[in-house]
């Protein structure tokens, strides 16, 4: 009987250890928990370089947008479909005005999105970096964006499309959550078309894709059931658009009726690779709605396939965050020299522009003369700056017209061209703080104080521009207080004595450059502005033209004649003999150079005009001798 009762008991031990060495290979979703603190942790990350790095572009993005606390400005969003995402986008995008708060609520709502992915599709502690992919795809539509920030006709992008996917996640959730009996998840369909289209426009169709795919994964679904709701979600989100469209939304156009709340990436074309964001994005969603599960298996056997398979995420998603991500230098330098000049740092510009390494653009070497010329040294050290004629980086055409010209406009006292640009950019992608800002000092300069009390009332219902804006209102009661401006005291002498307004072709460098060196004005400095952009011409009679009035008032002024007007005229002179400089008082240093430079390039003449200018540079870069013989054919835009 002993005998019995231990063979009995010896395989329940081998059994026994067979489990107890087996229990420590798998990792259970409650021991795998604390993977959901890794996308919280990337949003950290993706915070940290948003203050770090790009702090300069959510600024300029937010005055890139506009959001009126009026009841006339909701009803103006809610005249399309998504006029709801427009109007919430706006509200959260006016944030990156203090880029802290913009970027933790631009977090916070990615935090939401995970959650809802997570619980939407059962998602499992296993595979919690699965979540991410929404939030990068999300996250490149933002950063990839470039120069489209200035024709994005949608307002309040950076949110958008965060919200409306939240929005068509939560939608899903909900589907699923519905018990079958009385074809509710079939009204629900209906119902997230007809009340969902009007607020949430794509998204609305996105959230019945994605319940037309759950009908078929539901524990409980029955095949005829599930037909039926892919049915219904089929004819209405095709038919209920159309409906709407013919009856509410007429102004938008028919081809988009089932894309309203996304941008339109289109120029002269559509830029498809700025929609493939979008493309993954549905993707991705429909993969996990057709994946979902309610029974799934959350622990983890191999956890050597589980470990490789969760490092190649990451590094497909931090590779391809990073790819996407619009890296232009110019792009991002001439985001930095627009805000130092509307807050008046000169200097920063100018130490900016010195620590940049690539091609610099047109935009960026005019905005360096315009600090120059606020501190008094544009005539003196124009040159002493690197030239270039970079074109921005991207598939399709911008114009400085859009990207900077307005500022350059408004500070060179051509308040006509500001205003006509920001009225023009306004009717076609829609009203911006920076356009309303620009609008208001013109129209102040100009004596239209009514109309410049209306932008000070539009101006006053936004939430951080509403103090700046008043602060103009004593002007309008005592127009000798603007003299006593710090800003308005400068452009006033440099605005034409002609108060017209003709066509610049879009061309903002060419235009200023052709109107100051042929427009004259006995005020001193518009003269000096006149003689400088003469000298930018390298026209030797429109240089001449200038320079002998300039000249008078250099001298009844007891000031030294600028180093490379100097420069000029002494080259000048000896290019031609019409005018006799034998008895102009040159520096002993500018004659020098001359002749050093004409010594030295004979030395070189053996050599093309590429292979002599890296060595002509070195030495005579910061002169106008150089600028004149070796900078040919600058590119403006």
């Amino acid at each position: 009987m002993n005998t019995k009762k231990k063979d009995k008991k010896m395989p329940k031990k081998a059994s026994s250890r067979k489990e107890v060495r087996r229990q420590p290979s798998v990792l259970t979703d409650a021991k795998l928990r604390w993977l959901w603190l890794l996308p919280v942790a990337a949003l950290v990350a993706v915070a940290a370089v948003f203050l770090t790095y790009e702090s300069n572009y959510l600024f300029r993005v937010q005055e890139m947008n506009l959001f009126l606390y009026t009841p006339l400005f909701f009803k103006q969003q809610m005249v399309v479909s998504g006029g709801m995402l427009t109007y919430l986008g706006t509200y959260f995008t006016q944030f990156f005005y203090h880029q802290w708060i913009g970027v933790t609520l631009l977090c916070l709502w990615w935090l939401l999105l995970m959650w809802l992915i997570k619980r939407a599709f059962n998602i499992p502690a296993k595979w919690a970096l699965v979540v991410l992919i929404p939030v990068a795809l999300l996250l490149i539509t933002d950063v990839d964006l470039g120069y489209w920030i200035y024709y994005l006709k949608l307002r309040g992008h950076f949110f958008v499309a965060t919200m409306g996917t939240s929005a068509a996640v939560a939608l899903a959730w909900a589907y699923r959550s519905l018990p079958k009996k009385y074809f509710l998840r079939t009204i629900f369909i209906v119902l997230t078309i007809a009340i969902g289209y009007p607020v949430l426009g794509f998204y609305s169709l996105l959230a019945v894709l994605l319940m037309a795919i759950l009908a078929w994964r539901l524990d409980d679904y029955i095949p005829l059931r599930s037909g039926i709701d892919t049915g219904v979600a089929i004819v209405a989100g095709g038919l209920i658009p159309y409906i709407y469209y013919l009856t509410v939304y007429y102004q938008t156009n028919i081809v988009n009726i089932y894309y309203t709340a996304l941008p339109l990436f289109r120029m002269d074309k559509d830029y498809m690779v700025y929609y493939i964001p979008f493309y993954l994005l549905v993707a991705v969603l429909v993969i996990m709605a057709a994946f979902y599960s309610r029974r799934r298996q959350a622990d983890v056997k191999k956890k050597v396939v589980w470990g490789l398979t969760q490092l190649c995420l990451a590094v497909v998603l931090i590779g391809g965050v990073y790819h996407f991500w619009y890296k232009d230098e110019n792009f991002h330098t001439e985001l930095s020299m627009y805000c130092d000049a509307d807050n008046h740092e000169w200097e920063n510009i100018l130490t900016t522009y010195r620590d940049h390494d690539s091609n610099p653009s047109r935009l960026m070497w005019m905005m360096k003369n315009l600090a120059l010329a606020r501190l008094g040294r544009q005539a003196d050290e124009m040159y002493h700056y690197r030239n270039g004629d970079a074109a921005p980086n991207i598939p399709f055409s911008a114009h400085m017209a859009q990207c900077g010209g307005k500022q350059l406009y408004y500070n060179y006292g051509l308040l006509n061209y500001c205003y006509r640009w920001c009225l023009e950019d306004g009717v076609e992608y829609g009203w911006r703080i920076e356009y309303y800002k620009y609008m208001l000092k013109c129209s102040i300069m100009n004596g239209e104080n009514v109309v410049a009390k209306k932008y000070i009332d539009i101006l006053s219902k936004t939430k951080y521009y509403s103090d700046w804006a008043q602060k103009y209102e004593p002007i309008l009661k005592d127009s000798a207080l603007m003299n006593k401006d710090e800003e308005f005291s400068i452009i006033t002498h440099l605005m034409p004595p002609i108060n017209e307004l003709t066509s610049d072709q879009a061309l903002v460098e060419i235009f200023l450059i052709n109107h100051f060196s042929t427009h004259d004005s006995e005020d001193p400095a518009f003269q000096e502005q006149a003689m400088i952009f003469a000298l930018q011409t390298k026209d030797i009679a429109t240089f001449w033209n200038r320079f002998f009035r300039y000249a008078k008032n250099i001298q009844e002024g007891g000031k030294k004649m600028p180093v490379h007007i100097q420069e000029a005229a002494y080259l000048y002179g000896h290019l031609e003999d019409k005018i006799d400089i034998s008895k102009m008082p040159f520096d002993k240093e500018i004659v020098d150079t001359y002749n050093d430079f004409m010594a030295t390039a004979q030395q070189y003449k053996g050599l093309t005009e590429e292979e002599m200018k890296p060595l002509m540079y070195d030495r005579f870069g910061s002169t106008f001798y150089y600028e004149y013989f070796f900078t040919r054919d600058q590119r403006s835009y």
